[in-house]
């Protein structure tokens, strides 16, 4: 007997033939069509367990049909796959009732645990968010497979008020992500209210979150409201929450677990109604290890974790980016830009240090300051060069620029030596012998070539310390102090 019977749409016949044979082979009965007039038909005529259908039909947009389909059948999973890879279809997918959605190409299996899943433990209805076919200023962009794993996690939050930690480095598009799961959410309605932890004197934090009552400290003249209430009935986005002191961290977790507050000076206690979505660009297990974090806390805000990956990581949404940045600038009033397929060669190839943000000023830049209306390889390299300035501080003497950065900086010039080429093999044990070197180096001088104690500095064993030392051919002289 077979496990199912599945209805596939599709206008390819190579995909519906695939999804023929995976889906047979793994004892399902599979009907497939390639319009949706037949894929209706069907469905009016109770057949199927489960839809597979693309989105661009030739007859009919299945963002159309899907409605109709949940109507007559709302039982019926639908699964939706299209080839335009971006947030609004995920979202739409999800809007219109759909059980999935798969960005082509898909992976096989992937396919059939979702067919699995969907058949054996089929999905409560949401409700519905109001169809909106025009959506003008789409929040994300990237069709890569790492923005398409975010963007089905942000379809299926939509409907939900679960708690959402977003982690990324600086320039991700952090503050993006949680206006999406706002904007796209159940609480559109309501208000989005941004909170920047290190933005913050940590001694007005709980003021700025709970509000204070008059009097309630030095300058206090009048009641104020806090974040929480100005968030009430929407969400509260609380930005770089790794900075957020350990006092007001006690009091959010009491927000949390009883879903009310006091304000500062204040004694009645407040019910409060929002969605938490915080952010951070720190790892908190670390600051948890060294006592900066609350642990319960972390436990609680970090419900559904979203990881946004850096610019280097998704390097073939570079091109979509660099057009919606340019399109953003003309509308803004700037001249309009083309930029040659060599530039935007250059351009991925990049390491992006401040990720998409560093990416929009550098069009925004170009769209400014240069006269040609298409941007070539050599102006992009230009405006990527080094700077060879040294920082007075520099030359005082001082630290120069964190290590991270410098090393992004470096890779990058490194990468750029050999164009379209690959570096020879063996990049990673290179780059950690040169740093290795000079650090353990440096300790050694530290400590007047006392190993013992240079070991102790470096959070290493000494046996591996002297290891090293032979391993790098390091020379150590001890010195007296």
């Amino acid at each position: 007997m077979a496990n199912g019977s599945i209805l596939v749409a599709d206008d390819d016949a190579a995909i519906r033939t695939v999804l023929n044979q995976a889906l047979s082979r793994a004892g399902y009965e599979v009907r497939t069509a390639g319009n949706a007039a037949t894929l209706w038909r069907w469905v009016t005529q109770g057949e199927g367990d489960l839809i597979i259908t693309d989105v661009v039909m030739p007859d009919e947009n299945a963002f159309d049909l899907l409605p109709r389909i949940k109507k007559f059948r709302p039982e019926l999973p639908i699964i939706v796959m299209s080839a335009q890879n971006t947030f609004m279809t995920a979202i739409r997918a999800s809007e219109r009732g759909a059980y999935e959605y798969l960005p082509k190409p898909f992976d096989l299996k992937e396919v059939l645990a979702i067919v699995g899943r969907a058949l054996t433990e089929p999905k409560a209805q949401a409700e519905k968010l109001a169809a909106n076919d025009e959506v003008e200023n789409i929040p994300l962009v990237g069709r890569s497979s790492a923005m398409q794993d975010i963007y089905r996690v942000l379809a299926r939050l939509m409907q939900t008020d679960l708690t959402v930690m977003i982690s990324g480095e600086s320039g991700t598009g952090k503050e993006l992500v949680a206006r999406a799961l706002h904007d796209y959410g159940k609480r559109r309605t309501g208000p989005f209210v941004a909170i920047n932890m290190a933005a913050i004197p940590r001694d007005l934090i709980e003021s700025e979150l709970f509000g204070h009552e008059k009097g309630a400290f030095t300058g206090a003249q009048a009641r104020s409201t806090g974040r929480f209430e100005q968030a009430e009935g929407g969400t509260l986005f609380l930005d770089e929450i790794g900075d957020m002191p350990m006092e007001a961290q006690t009091r959010l977790l009491r927000v949390l677990q009883q879903g009310e507050y006091t304000t500062v000076g204040g004694r009645t206690p407040i019910k409060t109604n929002v969605r938490i979505v915080a952010a951070t660009n720190k790892d908190l297990k670390i600051l948890i290890q060294q006592g900066l974090f609350r642990e319960d806390l972390f436990f609680r805000l970090n419900v559904v974790p979203i990881r946004l990956p850096p610019l280097r990581e998704r390097a073939e949404d570079v091109p979509d980016l660099v057009r919606h940045f340019f399109a953003l600038a003309e509308r803004e009033g700037l001249p309009q830009k083309q930029i040659d397929a060599a530039a935007l060669d250059r351009m991925k190839r990049y390491r992006w240090p401040g990720n998409v943000r560093e990416l929009e000023n550098l069009i925004r830049r170009l769209a400014a300051l240069y006269p040609q209306d298409v941007i070539t390889a050599n102006i992009v390299e230009t405006e990527l060069a080094e700077p060879s300035v040294i920082s007075g501080e520099e030359e005082r003497g001082g630290l120069p620029d964190e290590i991270g950065p410098a090393v992004e900086r470096f890779l990058s010039n490194y990468f750029g030596q050999y164009g379209e080429a690959l570096p020879p093999p063996g990049l990673y044990h290179r780059i950690l012998r040169e740093i290795e070197q000079p650090l353990l180096g440096a300790a050694l001088a530290a400590t007047r070539g006392n190993q013992i104690r240079a070991a102790e500095l470096l959070g290493l064993n000494r046996n591996t310390l002297r290891k090293k030392i032979r391993d790098l051919d390091l020379r150590v002289i001890r010195n007296a102090r």
